[in-house]
């Protein structure tokens, strides 16, 4: 039986254990962003968000074992000139354990959110997540998300940051 829960903080190493798995892909996928060997620089990251008032971790656990986990945060941005105010909940990392996936924990992960989401009033979430990362972007399409905005990229031949000339004011 799956039990969808908020996370105690000595469940940590458990969590980062899963995390190591999304961080490797992430490496794998995209090493010019992540260092394959960057983990234990970012694994104690995840502390803070025990502790804080506007972030969570949530976990699925198979009796002790946990399966799977979310960091989110709760975000509230003010009134600007081009918007107005707003609150969303951000899911930071999200992820299920490799050997349990297809198995309908990732949805029961996001129920749980959404219903911590209403329960606090707001009514939206969001991520990002990497393009490489296809399954995950049919999992997400497949329990409703969809596609608001896109970050792109272009790489210039022979050009780097350094040499690049200064930006148009």
């Amino acid at each position: 039986m799956i039990n969808i829960r908020f996370a105690k903080e000595d469940e940590l190493e458990q969590v980062n254990v899963i995390r190591k798995q999304v961080h490797k892909l992430h490496a794998d996928g995209r090493a010019d962003f992540f260092k394959p060997g960057g983990w234990d620089s970012i694994k104690d990251i995840v502390k803070d968000r025990f502790v804080s008032d506007d972030s969570n971790v949530i976990v699925a656990c198979n009796d002790s074992r946990i399966t799977g986990f979310a960091i989110i945060q709760y975000i509230h941005r003010n009134e600007t000139p081009f918007r107005p105010s707003h609150e969303f909940v951000h899911i930071e990392e999200f992820c299920v354990d490799s050997k349990y996936r297809r198995q309908g924990i990732g949805t029961l992960i996001i129920g749980f959110i959404k219903n911590d989401a209403l329960e606090r009033g707001i009514n939206k979430l969001e991520l990002n997540m990497w393009e490489f990362n296809e399954t995950a972007l049919k999992f997400y399409e497949s329990i409703g998300f969809k596609t608001y905005r896109r970050d792109l990229e272009m790489h210039v031949p022979g050009i780097s940051f350094i040499d690049a000339p200064p930006p148009l004011v």
